[in-house]
């Protein structure tokens, strides 16, 4: 996996620059999505993994897209097509989107609670860590009733864990060393 990741990266920048250039992020996020969608089918990932010519998986997955591709795009899956890439195209689609929340300083951040929480909870959740993080937040919040109260929220790297089950653990950490 982590060479598919490798593989997709400077597609997806290529392809990030070009959008940011042109303005056309969100044309580009579409795009790329559907086209990832196309490789995740089982019977276009077998085509991929087959023998068939550079032209020929080109033709194919473009005229699978359709319309959802514009002229770029189409170059992007012709150029891939040639290097035998087109199978990285969910991790192209993956890493754009984490480029694109990098330039529009977007986190998604996951909010795990004990109940649901109310629309003043969660925008108080919302304006603590677009503060503390410096960046416009996206909430998914659900409910995970095995933390007995509190909540748990991770950031990419940050997890912050005020729930009972969680202090419960450190305390039991705490008295057994």
């Amino acid at each position: 996996m982590s060479e598919l990741t490798t593989i997709a990266r400077p597609y997806a920048k290529a392809a990030f620059d070009l959008a940011v250039e042109k303005g056309e992020l969100d044309q580009w996020s579409e795009m790329l999505a559907f086209a990832a969608e196309v490789a995740r089918n089982e019977t276009i990932a077998d085509f991929l993994s087959g023998m068939n010519s550079a032209e020929k998986l080109t033709e194919i997955f473009v005229s699978v897209c359709g319309e959802q591709l514009n002229e770029q795009g189409q170059n992007l899956i012709k150029v891939m097509a040639e290097n035998g890439r087109l199978a990285a195209l969910p991790d192209v689609s993956i890493q754009f989107l984490a480029l694109r929340r990098e330039l529009e300083k977007l986190v998604d951040v996951e909010v795990l609670s004990a109940v649901a929480l109310s629309q003043a909870q969660i925008d108080a959740i919302a304006s603590k860590l677009e503060a503390r993080l410096e960046r416009k937040v996206k909430l998914n919040c659900s409910v995970d009733e095995t933390l007995v109260a509190g909540v748990v929220i991770r950031a990419g790297d940050l997890i912050i864990d005020n729930s009972v089950s969680g202090r419960v653990r450190r305390l039991s950490d705490a008295l057994q060393s």
